[in-house]
């Protein structure tokens, strides 16, 4: 059915290639890539050319891809129903039974082009190559039967050497032996039955029928001893010897097992049609219980995750990589690759205090579990990061005890979050894996302090503030801050430098709104981040003219303006435009000795800052009275609160006639 090996001398040569690489190539990671196929018969992978092998029946194509998934060609002419595919022991050559055609196509792998076909038995389904012979499984219903093509020679067809299958079988065998296995996948139970070849037929050695449903998968074991089945029960894959079909132990999965394939060195890939559960269990060679697991994503609309192709697993032939394809509600394919599944799955804790003192020792604990058990002497690297070692700084290594725990001390030197990484750089049975966890160690607070808090400065003021930092370890850098009040201005960074010898930074800005004023320390590995803030006032500038009068002098010690009875004075003021800014317009008289007020009212303010207030009115009746009015500024009801309250200076007139 499917070769996943090749011979001695090319295994050499790949091992050989892979250890001159290993010092330079980096870690494969897994990939998933989309397959442009409705449907799927078979998938071998071709370690010489690094390509991938993928049937697709109800397209009649052969799909080939890299390693990554990527497509490298489309081998389309005329492939109606192509299911089962072999490799040559060399990968030169691959084998696929065309059931339409009731032909075998063969390929050159170098090309990937077709070279000739075989004209064999009526539907072929599956092909495998043992003791130089290509044989296939074919047959409709009810007329199942094996046959086999020489590949030496004239490629003679031998037909009829077993004709007591209901349907075509699907047939496996282990390069270098000579022994076949058949089982039939359109019988509940299923049933198999082992051959010897070694004569150039296929001579029964066992038969039996299965205590499983329709088989879905099948494979020998690299050393030919025994063959694996995966069936839709029962909820494990099953092994049988292949001299006498007896039980030889099982691999423990779920539900559904449809697909299995097996590493050179015998490790074990079995696949399950699983919506909830894992999808692949990898298993050591006779060991049942699972090192390794996987569990497709879910690429679709429905509750259930992508599931696995029947028979749609196989592993490079070096066993570094595992190929899947698989499927999600929407019959999108995909070809994932799994890089060194062969490992245990490997997992790392690492438990830390979550607070502790600077310049005091604490206590690291942790575990180091695999689902194989870890060589004795197993050691971590610890690194630690922190303030003073932003990019870690390496640690003693620590060894795992038997029980899988480790702990460690340490005394950190420097305060804030402190990061302990624990790494397992793993081996040629485990994974590698690494955690970590953090600690929040204690730092001193430092003295901070920045003037003028509370203060009112007249607009336009130049002021000048000081920040003061006291004792701190390495970081001698202040950042002095300004955020006028109002939307339209950014908290802008007004300076930022090392203090001086007294500890101390200064700028001078020049004031024209209230402003919060921040410094900040943004710590070092032993003193805290800190930040203290003063806000200060700035008031308005505000200046009246007034205008229309005939005559201004001094007069009851201020200067009057003069205005003849039939004018009306006209005040105008300018202060500083803010959006929805408005001037508060106040007016008083003078009588027996007291200035009274009248009510104030507000004016708004045009863009340029003006705002023009008439006194109107019958002024006969106010000849001979002394008046006066001023613009004011007033923080919250002047229509906006960026500036300080801010009174301007008295106007003083009166009316003659």
């Amino acid at each position: 059915m499917r070769t996943r090996t090749v011979t001695a001398a090319t295994t050499l040569a790949v091992l050989f290639s892979s250890a001159a690489l290993a010092a330079t190539t980096p870690a494969f990671a897994d990939t998933s890539a989309l397959l442009p196929i409705k449907s799927t018969g078979d998938i071998v992978v071709d370690g010489v050319h690094q390509q991938v092998f993928i049937s697709d029946p109800s397209n009649g194509k052969i799909v080939v891809t890299d390693y990554s998934g990527n497509v490298l060609k489309q081998l389309t002419t005329d492939l109606s129903g192509v299911t089962g595919l072999e490799l040559s022991a060399d990968s030169g050559t691959l084998y696929a039974a065309v059931r339409d055609l009731d032909a075998v196509a063969v390929i050159d792998t170098a090309t990937d082009t077709e070279t000739t076909r075989y004209t064999v038995g009526d539907k072929p389904r599956s092909v495998a190559v043992a003791d130089g012979k290509l044989w296939f499984g074919y047959g409709g219903d009810a007329e199942g039967n094996i046959g086999s093509v020489d590949l030496a020679g004239d490629h003679q067809v031998t037909l009829g050497q077993d004709n007591s299958w209901y349907s075509a079988p699907i047939l496996d065998a282990a390069p270098g032996t000579d022994t076949l296995v058949a089982g039939d996948r359109d019988l509940s139970p299923a049933s198999l039955t082992s051959y010897d070849v070694s004569s150039g037929t296929a001579t029964q050695l066992a038969h039996i029928r299965t205590d499983g449903s329709n088989l879905n998968d099948l494979q020998v074991t690299p050393d030919g001893k025994d063959v694996v089945v995966a069936s839709g029960a029962p909820y494990y894959h099953q092994v049988y010897k292949t001299s006498d079909l007896n039980e030889d132990g099982k691999y423990t999965s779920t539900a559904y097992p449809n697909a299995v394939a097996i590493a050179p060195d015998g490790t074990v890939a079995g696949g399950s049609f699983a919506w909830y559960d894992p999808d692949i269990y990898i298993f050591h060679p006779g060991s049942s219980e699972a090192v390794r697991t996987y569990d497709f994503p879910n690429t679709g609309t429905s509750s259930g995750a992508d599931t696995l192709a029947d028979g749609g697993l196989a592993w490079t032939p070096d066993g570094s990589r595992l190929f899947a394809v698989t499927y999600n509600d929407a019959d999108v394919y995909s070809l994932r690759e799994y890089d060194t599944p062969g490992r245990a799955a490997t997992t790392v804790t690492v438990n830390a205090p979550a607070t502790a003192t600077r310049a005091k020792q604490l206590t690291v604990t942790g575990t180091v579990s695999s689902t194989a058990a870890l060589p004795a002497g197993t050691q971590v690297t610890v690194t630690r990061t922190d303030l003073d070692s932003p990019t870690g700084k390496a640690l003693p290594a620590v060894t795992v005890k038997a029980d899988g725990t480790y702990s460690f001390t340490d005394t950190p030197p420097a305060g804030g979050k402190v990061t302990y990484t624990v790494s397992y750089a793993g081996d040629a049975d485990h994974t590698a894996a690494s955690a970590k966890d953090t600690v929040d160690v204690s730092r001193a607070k430092p003295t901070l302090t920045l003037n003028n808090n509370g203060k009112v400065y007249a607009y336009g003021q130049d002021v000048k503030f000081t920040a003061h930092l006291g004792t701190t370890y390495k970081n001698r850098t202040v950042e002095i801050w300004a955020d006028p009040f109002g939307s339209d201005k950014p908290n802008k960074l007004a300076k930022s430098g090392k203090v001086d010898s007294h500890g101390n930074l200064s700028v001078t800005l020049d004031l024209k709104r209230d402003t919060k004023v921040t410094a900040k320390f943004t710590g070092d590995a032993r003193w805290q981040p800190r930040s203290v803030s003063s806000s200060v006032g700035a008031k308005v500038s505000i200046s009246m003219a007034v205008s229309r009068q005939y005559k201004s002098k001094k007069a009851w010690g201020q200067t009057y303006a003069y205005f003849h009875k039939t004018k009306n004075p006209l005040f105008t003021t300018k202060m500083p435009y803010y959006t929805g800014r408005a001037q508060r317009f106040d007016f008083q008289v003078y009588y027996q000795g007291k200035w009274y007020s009248d009510d104030s009212k507000y004016f708004a303010l045009a863009g340029s800052g003006i705002s023009q207030v008439e006194f109107t009115g019958n002024h006969k009746q106010d000849v001979g009275w002394r008046f006066r009015v001023r613009s004011d500024y007033i923080n919250g009801t002047s229509g906006d609160t960026v500036n300080s309250t801010t009174y301007g200076a008295w106007k003083y007139f009166t009316f003659t006639n």
